[in-house]
């Protein structure tokens, strides 16, 4: 039974809560990125989630890959989505499926492991996929989309005012306490949302992810962030929201350390893949599923059960950003 705003913890203000999915083609997490021939079956079960907003009161943002636009079958599911569920339709760039494409590129399966990095594409190659991205999307949607989140990932501080140039106002493509070999450094990016002076009106909104302790994570830092182990960190010393790396139970105690730690905002992601059996190792077959959803909704529900929180997408987060006093990004290592 649900609880009485009585019996909720005290907290000095609403926490804005964002659920967001990367909509995307399966075949991903494998060493596998096809630049054709790329399956979207999974974006037909995203109505399954309109109780998440029809019940909890949580609306979506679904960051869309050029390959779910490209795709006449999926359209109709993200237009229930966001005309049935007021869920925010964004952008999701997976570089190397979305045109133009260079001759190299257009094997349907590649497997020679990450492609290359948006850092080291030429800038006006990377900036004519942005356009192809935001263009199918606005053709879409009948409006700009103004909410972004990288594949893998893969950007940097150097790519990022790129983002603010094609009228990008939001950015979700941080993810603390995470190195990638070759790639961005988040590792000591804050949680809490942030503007950029390289990338004038873009907020920053790194998806939630903590350390047990914040000493640990510098110490770990300082010994380890040029070694190929610096990574291992977010497998055993952090906690996060995201239900597809942690169990309900560590969900739950990255959401009270956050809110111990003063966040204003909460922030979670699965990839819609994650919704089709076998269309992810990490969801083999329907039970893992049906799982996973389980886990979402319960989670999701003893948030809502017991603190105060306000379900937002990017864009809303967005629009009420400048009245929530977020800094500029704060002083530390890293290209976040």
């Amino acid at each position: 039974m649900t609880q009485t705003p009585t019996t909720k913890q005290a907290i000095s203000q609403p926490i804005y809560v964002i659920v967001s999915l990367d909509v995307e083609e399966e075949g991903l997490f494998s060493g596998k990125y096809a630049a054709s021939d790329c399956g979207v079956r999974n974006v037909a079960l995203l109505p399954q989630l309109a109780p998440l907003t029809h019940d909890l009161g949580f609306p979506l943002t679904l960051f869309c890959a050029h390959t779910v636009f490209a795709s006449t079958e999926a359209r109709p599911h993200l237009a229930w989505m966001r005309d049935n569920c007021q869920a925010e339709i964004a952008a999701h760039l997976h570089h190397w499926s979305t045109p133009p494409l260079l001759s190299c590129e257009e094997d349907p399966v590649q497997t020679d492991g990450a492609p290359t990095r948006t850092d080291q594409l030429p800038r006006e190659l990377l900036r004519q996929r942005l356009r192809t991205l935001l263009d199918i999307g606005h053709d879409f949607q009948g409006a700009p989309l103004t909410s972004f989140r990288m594949g893998r990932w893969d950007l940097k501080s150097s790519v990022r005012p790129l983002l603010a140039e094609e009228g990008i106002t939001f950015d979700s493509s941080v993810c603390p306490l995470r190195i990638f070999r070759g790639g961005p450094d988040h590792f000591l990016a804050p949680t809490t949302p942030y503007w950029l002076k390289d990338a004038p009106g873009l907020l920053e909104s790194p998806v939630t992810q903590l350390p047990l302790h914040p000493l640990l994570a510098r110490a770990w830092y300082q010994l380890t962030h040029k070694k190929p182990m610096a990574d291992s960190f977010h497998f055993w010393s952090a906690l996060s929201p995201n239900p597809v790396w942690h169990s309900q139970a560590i969900m739950r105690a990255a959401t009270k350390m956050l809110i111990r730690r003063g966040g204003k905002v909460l922030s979670l992601f699965w990839h819609s893949s994650e919704m089709l059996p076998g269309g992810s190792p990490n969801i083999p077959d329907k039970a893992a599923a049906d799982a996973l959803y389980k886990k979402i909704y319960n989670y999701l529900s003893w948030l809502r059960e017991n603190y105060d929180v306000k379900g937002v997408t990017a864009a809303q987060l967005r629009a009420i950003a400048p009245s929530l006093n977020f800094g500029l990004r704060p002083e530390g290592a890293g290209d976040w």
